[in-house]
């Protein structure tokens, strides 16, 4: 695809007339206006909000300047260049420059009988020093020492019923934060402990599910979750739900999807005596289209409740994170997806106003919604996207769990 900065033009009536389910007129010139027909975009839920920033310093290192020699002197007997480093510190992070991070989301039926994603935004669910989170560029700072506000966001795409995600949106927030105070005790090298803060959590959870009865062995249920410091981009992910982050011109995967037929999966359960059949795509024994998540007893040990885990540094490159359940990425690509939400993004930050009702996470969440449904996605279609470069002043809202 052509770089979004050189494309600009060809979305530039993308959010002229958005409401809460946005308009299609503007999406059209890159998109055919078949894409936002014939589909049930009724919400079940939808909303944004904006949440307080973090307040942690960073410090970065600019590439070496290199002290050339005067071009007068080219005919002088070579002499060694000097090189000159020079240290910029930055006072404060990418997510404190950010001054807050703002939020929409949408969850629809589409054309399922049932709904059966839920979606949580949790802001502020730990508060903590950024150097305690994790990841801080600038330990020893005065900043590093300073309590900010860690933010949470999850989508949850049910299958066999909704009683599995629903629970998960209401309980994994809950059971990470508490999982983190025991393991910040054990004094592991950061990136480890939160590994092993999203392994025992993800498998708390399940363990819960079965001793409260929450739903019968076969419902089960992806958990894509990240966890937003100001620092640092941590997203645990089980299933084949997605998350992605916009930087730039570039849309980068920081979830990659759960397939029976991934290479390293089908040996797992292959090994384990299972078998993936190809069943209206690859399933383990021609029932489920993933081969991780949580819930679905019935098929242990096949189908197994462990995240995997990615870290990535914020930079001020960033302009959003969207988490999605696969009712978006089935009929959609990470690329495209990134086209229109940062072309979307970009003219929305120029031209907000005061009064303006909709947030630009919010257009961009419906315009996705949109076009999934035009595009005849089956399933139900859950977003969740994140801008990490707003630069207003930010009130905390409450808690959003769908």
């Amino acid at each position: 695809m052509e770089p979004l900065d050189d494309s600009d033009s060809k979305l530039e009536r993308v959010d002229s007339d958005q409401t809460s389910t946005s308009s299609a007129s503007g999406i059209s010139s890159v998109f055919s206006t078949d894409d936002f027909r014939n589909g049930d975009i009724s919400s079940i839920s939808s909303g944004s909000g904006e949440i307080p920033t973090c307040t942690v310093n960073r410090v970065i290192l600019a590439p070496p300047l290199i002290a050339m020699s005067n071009e007068a002197d080219k005919n002088e007997p070579a002499a060694p260049e000097e090189v000159v480093v020079t240290a910029v510190t930055r006072e404060k992070c990418v997510g404190m420059n950010n001054k807050g991070v703002s939020w929409g989301h949408t969850s629809v039926i589409g054309r399922r009988r049932e709904m059966e994603d839920a979606v949580a935004v949790i802001p502020g669910f730990m508060s903590r020093t950024c150097d305690h989170v994790g990841g801080c560029t600038a330990p020893g700072s005065r900043s590093s020492g300073e309590i900010s506000p860690i933010h949470f966001f999850g989508v949850y795409d049910g299958h066999g019923g909704a009683q599995v995600a629903k629970f998960c949106a209401k309980r994994m927030h809950n059971v990470i934060a508490e999982e983190w105070e025991q393991e910040i005790a054990g004094g592991a090298e950061w990136q480890k402990r939160w590994e092993a803060v999203f392994a025992n959590g993800f498998e708390r959870t399940d363990s819960e599910i079965e001793s409260d009865e929450v739903a019968p062995e076969m419902v089960g249920s992806t958990a894509s979750v990240v966890v937003l410091s100001g620092c640092q981009i941590i997203t645990s992910n089980c299933g084949d739900s997605r998350v992605v982050l916009c930087r730039r011109t570039q849309t980068v995967p920081l979830t990659v999807d759960q397939k029976p037929d991934r290479e390293d999966e089908l040996l797992r359960i292959e090994g384990e005596g299972g078998k993936v059949i190809n069943w209206n795509g690859a399933r383990v024994f021609g029932v489920l289209a993933m081969s991780r998540a949580i819930g679905d007893r019935y098929l242990r040990p096949w189908i197994i409740p462990v995240p995997e885990v990615t870290f990535t540094a914020r930079t001020d490159e960033d302009e959003c994170l969207i988490l999605a359940s696969d009712g978006l990425w089935d009929v959609m690509t990470n690329e495209e997806v990134g086209e229109v939400a940062r072309s979307i993004l970009r003219r929305r930050r120029r031209s907000l106003s005061s009064t303006e009702e909709i947030s630009p996470t919010q257009v961009v969440a419906d315009s996705l919604t949109e076009i999934a449904i035009g595009r005849n996605s089956t399933d139900n279609v859950s977003i969740i996207v994140v801008d990490l470069k707003s630069k207003r002043k930010r009130v905390q809202r409450p808690p959003s769990i769908s």
